[in-house]
């Protein structure tokens, strides 16, 4: 683990999510981060935004202040450009879940969380990164967990004049971008019928029906792999794997990886990147 000085310059990017949901953690987030290194702000409005912000970042640290899914597209942004490897990351979790964070071991709370970015070390990471360039930090998992869409704070009515309640909702419907098929909640489905393969070796094939499977990126640059069978009369004990690949073929299947739902695909295969990426945590994590 390598440590940083905290004379550091650093880029810090808020994620408009974070800012609408709790402003009071970013603010004070960001006094933290002022208060001990040399900052500059950026305030994006939009993922094209977020993204140009990012690569124009020159010698900056990069700090995103937001959710599990602002890491996400950081991370990915940065794995598409090829320039993962040599940045490292920070995030302080604003917004949203912090379930992802809390697996990487950065801290959920803003002041904790800026400190980490100021006086942490650096944590090297594996990368589990698809045949479509897409990645995942946490785990994959099929079939997809219910995703609950983010509620978005509404502010109280003005006495005498409720219509702004009703302007803002409005407004706010207007400016968000319409769900796509990725993010959008999608119900858990029944049993699927699908061939897990592992380093090219059969886990699990069609004609058995699977309850669930996951993927995990392990240590040593290999994945974690624990596939459940449909039960018939007793509990079926979960079939569990180790590799560097994973293949799984089926009939139009999704997959959720991390926050978001992709799919339906037919075949998709996961390889693992050893120590891909960095992120920063307390020193004693």
């Amino acid at each position: 683990m390598a440590t940083f000085a905290t004379s550091d310059q650093l880029l810090v990017i808020i994620d408009p999510f974070a800012r609408r949901t709790d402003g009071e953690a970013v603010r004070i987030a960001k006094d933290v981060l002022s208060a001990g290194a040399a900052t500059k702000v950026c305030l994006p409005e939009s993922p094209e935004e977020f993204a140009r912000v990012l690569r124009r970042r020159g010698s900056r640290r990069p700090v995103v202040i937001g959710d599990d899914r602002a890491l996400l597209r950081a991370v990915t942004l940065l794995h598409r450009h090829r320039e993962l490897a040599g940045c490292v990351l920070s995030l302080v979790p604003v917004g949203g879940s912090p379930a992802l964070a809390e697996t990487l071991g950065v801290p959920t709370g803003a002041v904790a969380a800026a400190r980490a970015v100021l006086d942490g070390v650096e944590r090297r990471l594996d990368l589990l990164v698809d045949d479509s360039d897409g990645v995942v930090l946490g785990a994959l998992r099929i079939p997809p967990v219910p995703v609950t869409p983010s509620a978005e704070p509404v502010p109280s009515a003005v006495p005498g004049r409720p219509w702004l309640r009703t302007r803002y909702q409005s407004l706010v419907r207007t400016l968000a971008p319409r769900p796509s098929r990725l993010a959008t909640a999608v119900p858990g489905p029944g049993p699927s019928r699908l061939r897990v393969e592992v380093d090219g070796e059969t886990v699990v094939g069609l004609d058995q029906p699977v309850e669930a499977l996951s993927v995990t990126p392990g240590t040593a640059g290999v994945a974690e792999v624990e596939v459940r069978p449909v039960s018939v009369g007793a509990e079926a004990s979960p079939l569990l794997a180790s590799g560097r690949t994973v293949t799984v073929t089926g009939a139009d299947f999704r997959y959720r990886a991390d926050a978001v739902v992709s799919g339906p695909v037919r075949r998709r295969t996961w390889r693992v990147v050893e120590g891909a990426w960095g992120i920063m945590v307390p020193a004693s994590g």
